[in-house]
């Protein structure tokens, strides 16, 4: 996984006032989950800043970022857990992140990427990629930037799903019958096989 740093300080204010406050300055609310847990044993948040410029690049972004955070001179590693944007303006109000360590497995959504030409569009079919992210559940060190599918073979009519891939050292999350991606027929395709037919 591909890796970028963000400094941040900590935070004591947590008032809704001290955060909007805060965003003019271009600095973001933030809350980092680690493996300390509170009362009810829930992981317990540590509430920082960090700096816009320095958040842009890990969450306008296709690719999965292992963040190396510096909190007050103390180095966490992380991921995205979850991010609040504006309803109406778009702008970021709030990360989440999750602490994460080498030996600990971590569940992530993964970018799909198609590799080769389908049978199917050989054949005058589109294809179309249903879902763009499969979660998995590994080390971090373990996931890679994106799962490499190889749609070479695949039919017109036909679709993968998540249970037919297995990838090394990952464990598919994300339920085995959804569709990843599937060849759709289109007019030009239907209106060759109508011909091919006709012709028998």
């Amino acid at each position: 996984m591909r890796e970028i740093s963000v400094s941040g300080k900590s935070r004591t204010d947590l008032g809704k006032k001290a955060s909007k406050e805060l965003r003019k300055e271009g600095l973001i609310p933030c809350n980092i989950y680690g493996e300390e847990k509170d009362e009810k044993g829930l992981p317990k948040a540590s509430a920082f800043v960090a700096p816009m410029s320095e958040l842009r690049k890990a969450i306008y972004t296709p690719h999965v970022y292992v963040v190396n955070l510096t909190i007050d001179g103390v180095a966490r590693k992380a991921i995205l857990k979850e991010l609040q944007f504006h309803p109406v303006t778009d702008a970021l109000l709030h990360v989440d992140f999750y602490e994460i360590n080498e030996e600990k497995p971590i569940v992530i959504g993964i970018p799909v990427k198609l590799n080769g030409l389908a049978q199917g569009v050989r054949d005058g079919g589109r294809i179309n990629l249903s879902i763009r992210k499969i979660n998995v559940k590994a080390p971090y060190k373990a996931i890679p930037e994106y799962l490499d599918i190889d749609v070479t073979s695949l039919q017109l009519g036909k679709s993968i799903k998540v249970g037919q891939l297995s990838f090394e050292g990952l464990e598919l999350v994300t339920p085995a019958e959804v569709i990843v991606c599937s060849v759709k027929a289109t007019r030009a395709s239907r209106s060759a096989a109508a011909a091919e037919a006709a012709s028998k």
